[in-house]
């Protein structure tokens, strides 16, 4: 009688939840998948959804809207500096405009910008930013291991702490979940502000685990910053025996656009602490002299607009010649599929680069699924087989790239806080091209047939995999 009773109270439960998903789940796929998953089988989906599936989440939503009005001001003194100095860039393509919309910044000029390829040269040149510290570090991380990479961070952020630098560090409560409370601890005493990013503040968000902070930023000074792929953590240089090697993508940048970084990190602090920090807002022009025109795009749940996903969409749509993007996940929804189909019909050269291993058996097999409607039109699909590849760069044309954080999928576009670095200029441009065509002679074509000549359960998997995309 007590398994009856709760059988019958789970599936009540599935179709009450259900109305929910109904009223809140942005994409019309992401609601079937949610409605299907919440009839079928309540006892695993009603508290999914309750933790991770409300991508609507209005408590959230309007509590991080009214935190932003205490960073605005600030946000707009940043803005007023660069026309001031006249570091703003004129428009540099058919769409800046809009890209400047959604940004909520303008693209800079007076910028230089070092393209940094995998996790030695990464690590490198972030200690060596750390070094060179002389007022403050703000660090923003996804992940934070507690092993020797994340050792090395910490040693360096508390000597910087007890040269009397200011150093603020921001993690990811989900993400850097290993971290324990003797290393906070550590870094607290050594004066180091470290801070958990901490999504659910507030009792109505207690059980929201859906919004992570997927950034990854490193700023010094005010003057310089790090932005890419990389989390911290000995996996990212390739020593996890079960991973193997790591194939990533970080850039450096220097110049006004460093402060635009900067914003993205002051909004994220505020958030966690309710301080507003006294930063340097004096936007100046690269030391090397390079001009190369960049903005920074920071984009989240809370956003009025989709913007990662206008943003990526109107890439996409720019694109007259070359269209060549990597993800490590690659799970987009219907209207991106459509983008780049387009795309090849207008004649681009579309190329998609993906990894062969991956961390994540669900998304790799719902990849398989989007295989036949590319080939269709031409679109190139590589899979990269020297290591793990977690890379999240596009090519647009010869003049126009990113480099961020950013998956190709519903999570980033959609739920977790992420920032992309985009950069309109034909010489890093070419360095991107280079570093991409090295990757591509790493990697193999992936034809349709491959999955045709699978076996039945594989290929059932695929398309299993495929109607819980939007969720993933």
């Amino acid at each position: 009688m007590l398994l009856t009773w709760f059988i019958i109270c789970a599936h009540l439960a599935g179709v009450l939840t259900s109305l929910r998903a109904i009223m809140e789940v942005r994409t019309v796929q992401g609601t079937i998948a949610w409605v299907f998953a919440l009839i079928t089988v309540p006892y695993v989906s009603v508290p999914a959804f309750w933790v991770f599936g409300r991508s609507k989440f209005e408590g959230f939503v309007i509590a991080r809207r009214k935190d932003l009005a205490h960073t605005t001001p600030t946000h707009q003194q940043y803005l007023m500096s660069l026309a001031n100095r006249g570091l703003l860039a004129n428009p540099v393509f058919g769409h800046s405009l809009v890209v400047e919309k959604l940004a909520r910044m303008h693209f800079t000029t007076g910028n230089d910008a070092e393209l940094l390829v995998d996790g030695a040269e990464t690590y490198k040149s972030i200690f060596d930013g750390i070094e060179q510290a002389r007022e403050y570090v703000l660090l923003e991380f996804y992940i934070i291991r507690k092993d020797k990479t994340g050792a090395e961070l910490k040693r360096r952020l508390m000597e910087k702490a007890g040269q009397g630098v200011r150093v603020y560090v921001l993690y990811d409560e989900v993400g850097s979940s290993d971290l324990i409370e003797s290393s906070l601890i550590e870094l607290r005493t050594a004066g180091v502000d470290v801070r958990r990013f901490n999504t659910r503040q507030g009792r109505a968000n207690y059980w929201q685990l859906n919004f992570r902070n997927h950034r990854k930023i490193v700023v010094v000074d005010g003057q310089t910053a790090w932005v890419g792929g990389l989390n911290v953590g000995d996996e990212y240089l390739g020593r996890d025996p079960t991973i193997g090697a790591w194939r990533d993508t970080h850039v450096k940048v220097a110049g006004p656009v460093a402060q635009g970084v900067q914003v993205a990190f002051l909004e994220d602090w505020h958030w966690a602490s309710q301080q507003i920090l006294k930063l340097n807002w004096d936007p100046q022009p690269a030391p090397s002299g390079a001009r190369r025109v960049a903005l920074a795009l920071p984009t989240g749940p809370a956003d009025s607009l989709e913007t990662c996903t206008l943003f990526f969409l109107n890439a996409i749509n720019t694109a007259t010649n070359r269209l060549w993007l990597a993800s490590p996940y690659f799970v987009p929804d219907e209207q991106f599929i459509s983008a780049l189909q387009l795309a090849a019909l207008r004649g681009v050269d579309v190329r998609v680069l993906l990894p062969d291993k991956i961390d994540n058996k669900l998304v790799q097999l719902s990849g398989w699924s989007y295989l036949d409607g590319l080939e269709k039109v031409g679109i190139k699909v590589y899979r990269y087989e020297k290591g793990l590849m977690h890379q999240k760069v596009m090519l647009i044309d010869d003049r126009y790239c990113t480099v961020g954080t950013a998956n190709f999928d519903n999570r980033s576009f959609r739920l977790n806080f992420e920032i992309t670095m985009a950069f309109a200029d034909a010489e890093f441009s070419s360095q991107v091209r280079q570093m991409l065509e090295q990757d591509f002679t790493n990697s193999k074509l992936v034809k349709a047939q491959e999955l045709k000549d699978r076996g039945f359960w594989f290929r059932f998997a695929v398309r299993g995999a495929r109607l819980m995309a939007p969720v993933q």
